[in-house]
């Protein structure tokens, strides 16, 4: 309860890039609109006037969405397959991601009236066209479609394909460019921003028919659903609504022909880094300091007389450390706000599930750490007089603080490296910052180059600066 209230407190005052859920619509000041911006012309990532933009002809949907109901509109990127989640726990009021209504999906929410139609079309690198005339030449291919879309669907019902299914479309693009897959499900409106020297169609057309896309809305919000029932048939008695396509779908070609090299990309992109370390150094910092006191908590809970405490302190340290940090964070995140109604901004998760993961690893640190101070020191400091605690805090800490310093060292390390777990939840870290230079620029390397280089500078600082504090702090072994 402490380590929430100060993380709490500590991140009220932080500008977070993306807003938590709001839960009302006509009460609410803001409106939140949940999307995965890697689906052009729908929605994407574009800079206009030096400054970055998610736009598309769903973003513009939604502006007139917000408009009618007089709210301001706040936009959260995150991946595809975390967007009913991210609706069902509040964190977001409207989906509008080209999701098309299925039976399935409309057990979990409810659906608007259509508001587009699509087919879906095969991609291919162009040297292959003529291998996949028919569908049945897919059987046993390797196929690419987005994690929990239609197209996975469609893919799924391929006799023998070995389908590969991801967030991003741009990273199921470059699965096809790298040749890691051989054909890819997408929309044909989608397709057609990927579409050049390398990448085409393929003769082969699904069989179904077109799809079409509506706004997802919590279940039992009438209200909200009406409303945007009544801004759809407004945009298309006005025939606003292919007008926006148009306009989106021009601004999705309007791309450079030219492509910038790793030093043209990172001075361009410089103040989307920037960004970025700021917050992993905050996610790390604070998971490190949080994680300390966590550590040394279950440290002298294992350490303990009382067995109840021992137990809780082992138990602890197993279960953290036997299940990886994304189920922790998506537990944290997803989990506790559907089941609990707890909510917690990227920023507040981000930093729960990094303290609560290095607790664990601290704890084991710190017990090495006490058990390597000879036992004869506290057995000195009690027959002076000292009480336990006291003997503890003034003699055995201390020297084993010096002793682990390298061990918390590189666990500082290893935060800021998996700090990058958090961008699956749209925290706008270096990882998340280098997807969308990613999506903006179509490369697939240089801004993952540039991301690496950033985490190698950080860590490589890091690593000299607790090396002259380890310095320091031994100096006086040497006199």
């Amino acid at each position: 309860m402490m380590l929430l209230t100060f993380v709490v407190l500590l991140t009220a005052a932080v500008p977070s890039a993306l807003a938590s859920g709001t839960t009302g619509t006509s009460d609410s000041k803001k409106l939140v609109l949940g999307t995965s911006a890697d689906f052009a012309p729908y929605e994407f990532h574009k800079v206009i006037n030096g400054k970055d933009e998610i736009v598309g002809f769903d973003i513009a949907i939604a502006k007139e969405i917000a408009a009618d109901l007089g709210v301001e509109l706040v936009i959260e990127d995150m991946g595809f397959d975390g967007l009913l989640p991210a609706l069902q726990s509040g964190r977001v009021d409207i989906v509008i991601s080209g999701m098309t209504p299925t039976e399935d999906r409309k057990k979990s929410i409810d659906f608007s009236d259509t508001y587009y139609k699509s087919k879906q079309v095969i991609m291919v690198r162009n040297e292959d066209k003529d291998k996949y005339p028919t569908m049945a030449k897919l059987e046993n291919e390797k196929i690419g479609a987005q994690k929990g879309s239609i197209q996975e669907t469609i893919g799924q019902k391929i006799p023998g394909a070995k389908l590969t299914s991801l967030d991003k479309i741009s990273d199921i693009v470059l699965q096809l460019q790298t040749k890691r897959i051989n054909a890819a499900i997408v929309e044909d409106t989608v397709a057609a921003g990927y579409l050049d020297d390398m990448i085409g169609l393929a003769p082969a057309v699904p069989d179904e028919e077109q799809v079409a896309a509506a706004i997802g809305i919590r279940k039992g919000n009438t209200e909200l659903l009406n409303a945007v029932n009544g801004t759809l048939e407004r945009l298309k008695s006005e025939n606003k609504i292919e007008q926006m396509v148009t306009e989106a779908s021009q601004l999705m070609a309007d791309r450079e022909v030219k492509s910038p090299n790793i030093f043209e990309v990172f001075w361009q992109y410089k103040s989307f880094y920037a960004t970025g370390v700021g917050y992993t150094l905050l996610l790390s910092a604070l998971g490190v300091i949080f994680g300390v006191i966590i550590g040394l908590i279950i440290c002298l809970f294992r350490m303990h007389d009382t067995a109840i405490l021992r137990w809780i302190g082992t138990a602890y340290v197993e279960v953290i450390r036997g299940t990886p940090m994304l189920v922790q964070l998506m537990i944290i995140y997803y989990g506790l706000a559907l089941t609990f109604g707890i909510t917690f901004s990227p920023l507040q998760a981000g930093i729960l599930t990094l303290s609560i993961n290095s607790g664990a690893y601290l704890a084991e640190i710190f017990r090495a750490g006490i058990q390597g101070v000879d036992r004869g020191q506290l057995e000195a400091a009690r027959s002076l007089g000292m009480g336990r605690a006291a003997a503890m805090r003034f003699i055995i800490l201390p020297q084993a603080f010096k002793a682990v310093l390298p061990a918390i060292g590189n666990e500082f390390v290893t935060i800021i490296k998996e700090s990058s777990i958090i961008s699956v939840i749209g925290m706008v870290d270096i990882m998340y910052q280098a997807s969308v230079v990613k999506n903006i620029t179509y490369q697939g390397m240089n801004p993952f180059l540039i991301a690496a280089a950033i985490y190698f500078v950080l860590t490589f600082i890091l690593s000299k600066l607790l090396g002259r504090l380890e310095r320091k702090l031994s100096a006086s072994d040497r006199r």
